[in-house]
């Protein structure tokens, strides 16, 4: 009998869900639309019917083993949502302690969502046989997943990792968490945004972003210039390829990893991103790690990749018994 996994992707769009494999096959999946439940306890009795119809569909025999849920602002030890700004509910949300009343006899294992891609990369992905790497998401922020000696690093309150907001520049960008010049603000997908606008101001050359409105312009579109060989959109990869690097070179010296995997919408870029990254790297590190740690694409990056990152999280858990 095959064993299958509910991984759930929180997002403050959307929550996707899916059944996954030991191997990461997927059985299907469906998705909730975050924003339309603001009442807490609503959304969570249509996840659970979108779970349940989900099932309805498999065809084949299966046992149902656990469920991973990979959120943002996610307590892994409280099983709860703590003041996540991305999403509708406020406060503290006891999202483990709810689901298990609709799945009383299956584990249900919460973590934040970069937590989960790294767990998601060492299961599936190109961390595979890794005792120690990070996994770094370039979405719409900045998120990171610390994995030493084969144990994702949560720190005593479950909140350890957050790449994205160390401060890469004291007198730099504004943040959403209220303070200036975090990573997020640089190499994020806004973050890029905002290099590409400063770009225009400084240079006088042509470029097709010069008729695109601040709101319209979107992180998809540099890298599709970039790729076309659009010089500012070019710049805009190699100025934040810099100021990732240096922060990367941090990074090692605290943990030694054995690669970084890059994963997310900017590690679409390819070598636009990956080169000037490695490059700024290297030149900043401590000379004992140089020509050590691999940079990497995600291996799972791709449609599921978050969903099964989630799902990881029960296979995790269920080696670690045995």
């Amino acid at each position: 009998m095959k064993q299958l996994v509910v991984g759930i992707d929180i997002g403050g769009t959307n929550s996707v869900f899916g059944l996954v494999d030991r191997e990461g096959n997927m059985y299907g999946e469906g998705v909730v639309p975050t924003r339309k439940y603001p009442d807490f306890d609503q959304y969570l009795e249509e996840l659970y019917i979108g779970i349940n119809n989900l099932l309805k569909t498999v065809d084949i025999e299966y046992e149902l083993v656990g469920i991973g849920i990979g959120a943002p602002c996610a307590n892994h030890y409280k099983g709860t949502i703590d003041n996540a700004a991305d999403l509708v509910w406020k406060g503290v949300l006891p999202f483990t302690e709810k689901m298990k009343r609709y799945f009383p006899n299956l584990p249900v294992i919460l973590t934040n969502d970069a937590n989960a891609a790294a767990i998601g990369e060492m299961i599936y992905g190109g961390a595979k046989g890794m005792k120690d790497f990070i996994v770094v998401t370039l979405g719409t922020g900045v998120g990171s997943g610390f994995v030493a000696n084969g144990q994702l690093v949560y720190g005593h309150d479950s909140f350890a990792g957050e790449l994205g907001h160390v401060i890469v520049n004291h007198t730099g960008r504004m943040c959403g968490c209220g303070r200036k010049g975090c990573l997020e603000t640089y190499a994020s997908a806004t973050g890029i945004k905002r290099t590409a606008f400063k770009l225009l101001a400084d240079h006088i050359e042509d470029s097709e972003f010069r008729n695109i409105s601040y709101n319209d312009l979107t992180a998809e579109m540099i890298t599709k210039a970039a790729l076309n060989g659009d010089p500012l959109a070019i710049e805009a990869y190699e100025y934040t390829g810099m100021v990732l690097g240096r922060a990367l070179a941090d990074a090692v010296a605290i943990t030694s990893p054995e690669a970084i995997f890059l994963f997310g919408g900017l590690a679409k870029a390819g070598k636009y991103i990956f080169e000037p990254t490695k490059k700024y790297m290297e030149m900043y590190m401590l000379s004992n790690f140089r020509n050590k740690v691999k940079l990497l694409p995600s291996a799972i990056d791709g449609k599921n990749a978050a969903v099964l990152g989630a799902s990881a999280l029960v296979w995790q858990e269920k080696d670690g018994e045995n």
